[in-house]
């Protein structure tokens, strides 16, 4: 079982009581100060006063991390830029991606070109780092004998749909990010076990997946209406998480070979769909779509 820490209060105090190099993970998404109104703060800071405030928990961010810990932080273009400059000029930490968050459906402009994509830089403490790529591979378009069975690296511009309001596992939060997403996150840089802080809790993602995938996580969160959120949300039945990588839900081609097919079918659950019942059915149908009937006895694992 995996311990949920849900702290209320201003991030900045409150990461300040917490022991330095004790945390193996951090994930932030920081107010992007765009003049959102998150309840009972508003995201309108004045341009230096919001600099100092992004250098201020960034500093602790940099305390808290382990010697191999990794951040990933959300943030919008007007601030990316500095953001950089701190990371790796002024705490000299190691740049590792920026990583492209695209999705679907946003914001629609009649003038300009409506924004599709938020941005995520992540950044290591040292040149010492964990990143498990066999938990995080995408399913190849296409299979070789020469390639990995196992998947390729999903690369740095991720797809997930945002939580939209029909979906069930949305909460009253106006930035809520997808679980598919932070999971991506959580898989690749930390082990079950390890220690996750999300500074700014928001809806409570990254506790969320967390809970799930078995690693201790402290959240902070300024506004108490969405820490009550988030206790609900936590007590809440599993159900799998609310987003997946669509390349998760495809077949490859040229699994002519049965034996090959059979290998590889008994195996996708596992490797790209635990924690995403909810995809199942679209994978299923892929199968179906490209070798008919041929797979029926392999596609009984999924029901």
């Amino acid at each position: 079982m995996s311990n949920t820490r849900l702290i209320t209060g201003d991030a900045v105090k409150q990461m300040q009581e917490i022991d330095s190099s004790s945390i193996d993970l951090i994930i932030a998404d920081p107010p992007y100060n765009l003049g959102k109104n998150y309840g009972n703060n508003y995201d309108a800071k004045k341009f230096d006063e919001y600099l100092s405030f992004t250098n201020s928990w960034l500093q602790q961010a940099h305390r808290l991390l382990k010697y191999n810990g990794t951040v990933y932080v959300f943030m919008g273009f007007r601030f990316i830029s500095y953001l950089f400059n701190i990371l790796e000029r002024d705490l000299k930490m190691y740049f590792r991606n920026w990583i492209v968050w695209h999705y679907t459906q946003g914001i629609g402009k009649t003038k300009g070109f409506s924004p599709r994509h938020d941005d995520i830089l992540m950044f290591t403490k040292s040149d010492e780092f964990k990143f498990n790529l066999d938990a995080v591979r995408v399913p190849q378009k296409y299979y070789r004998e020469r390639n990995n069975m196992r998947g390729a690296n999903p690369g740095d511009v991720w797809e997930f749909s945002h939580v939209h309001y029909c979906n069930g596992n949305r909460q009253n939060h106006p930035t809520q990010k997808p679980e598919g997403l932070i999971e991506r996150m959580v898989l690749a840089s930390s082990c079950k076990g390890d220690r996750v802080l999300d500074p700014f809790s928001g809806s409570g993602t990254t506790l969320r997946v967390c809970q799930q995938l078995k690693r201790d996580c402290i959240g902070i969160e300024i506004n108490s209406d969405y820490v009550k959120m988030t206790q609900k949300r936590l007590s809440e039945p599993f159900k799998g998480f609310d987003s997946v990588d669509p390349r998760m839900e495809r077949v490859p081609l040229d699994l002519r070979r049965p034996d090959i097919r059979d290998e590889y079918l008994e195996n996708h659950k596992k490797w790209f769909l635990s924690n995403h019942e909810n995809a199942m059915k679209k994978f299923v149908q892929s199968v179906e779509s490209v070798y008919g009937d041929q797979s029926s006895k392999q596609l009984s694992l999924f029901e």
